[in-house]
């Protein structure tokens, strides 16, 4: 159900992704560093899933070594910017449209659990705020996903 736009401090906001996901990144011993943020006028429990569901798939498709999760963000003139990179798998490219679309799936559920459904929904949270998500990534290299949330909507 949609509520009214509030302003939401995403400092409170990865406060508490990272306590409901305390469980998970004690099982994987992930590293969390997460810098100051900005807030934004938003749906703070939407912004709250869209966050935590980017942590998650940090935790979910790790790689070799030790889960690095950052969290930062920034703003300017005109919009919020907030970002979730880890040092996991990573993702081709080419599979770039592909993940955000509902029910794909780059790998198979025995091997990386999950619905299929988390990137489309962060898709879908961040246009309702009339904004955009972007992902940086190869294989091997990590990926880093960025939200950018104008300030001011028509």
């Amino acid at each position: 159900k949609a509520r009214a736009y509030e302003t939401v401090d995403l400092n409170r906001v990865a406060q508490d992704v990272l306590e409901n996901l305390q469980v998970r990144i004690r099982e994987t011993g992930a590293e969390m560093k997460v810098q100051p943020l900005p807030s934004v006028e938003g749906d703070r429990s939407q912004l709250m899933q869209l966050m935590q569901n980017l942590v998650e798939n940090s935790l979910r498709f790790v790689g070799q070594s030790t889960p690095v999760v950052e969290i930062f963000g920034s703003e300017d003139e005109g919009s919020v910017h907030f970002s979730v990179r880890d040092n996991g798998i990573g993702i081709d490219p080419m599979h770039f449209e592909k993940i955000f679309a509902i029910f794909q799936r780059l790998h198979g559920r025995s091997k990386y659990p999950g619905t299929g459904m988390g990137l489309a929904l962060c898709k879908r949270i961040v246009e309702r705020h009339g904004g955009r998500i972007e992902v940086q990534s190869e294989p091997g290299c990590g990926a880093l996903f960025t939200v950018v949330i104008p300030k001011l909507r028509q």
